[in-house]
């Protein structure tokens, strides 16, 4: 009898251990929501930087217009610091965009913001059916 108790023992940890593990799996597999934003969005740009300018080189392969707006930031303390003003890129459209200091740039970058709103889920839209005829007429 006593054998069997740790046979029984041994059964039922390796069927919980299997049993965790194939939870496991399961919870590894499910897909992750898109909390706000959905992903198709944002040009993909580069900045480049010779000497005191600065530009940047902007593409957007994603469906709907991304805002752009470069940011320079000056090395020398008395050197004003600049922001361009938003360039909108279009899908598949492409923009370049330049700032400067006057003596060296210390960095550079890019902030994306949507510039029109994100589609409206739901069936897509088609053109609406012809008139029938009437029931009962």
């Amino acid at each position: 009898m006593h054998v069997v108790r740790h046979g029984i023992g041994a059964f039922v940890s390796v069927a919980v251990l299997l049993t965790g593990a194939v939870a496991e799996v399961r919870a590894a597999t499910v897909p992750a929501v898109a909390a706000e934003e959905p992903e198709d969005f944002g040009a993909s740009c580069r900045t480049d930087v010779e000497g005191s300018r600065v530009t940047a080189h902007c593409q957007n392969p994603y469906p709907r217009t991304d805002r752009v707006r470069l940011h320079v930031e000056c090395a020398r303390w008395w050197d004003v610091d600049t922001d361009s003003a938003p360039v909108d890129v279009a899908p598949a459209d492409y923009a370049r965009i330049a700032g400067r200091c006057w003596k060296e740039v210390r960095s550079a970058w890019i902030t994306h913001q949507p510039a029109d709103p994100a589609p409206a889920p739901g069936p897509p839209r088609g053109p609406a059916p012809a008139p029938g005829p009437v029931p009962g007429s």
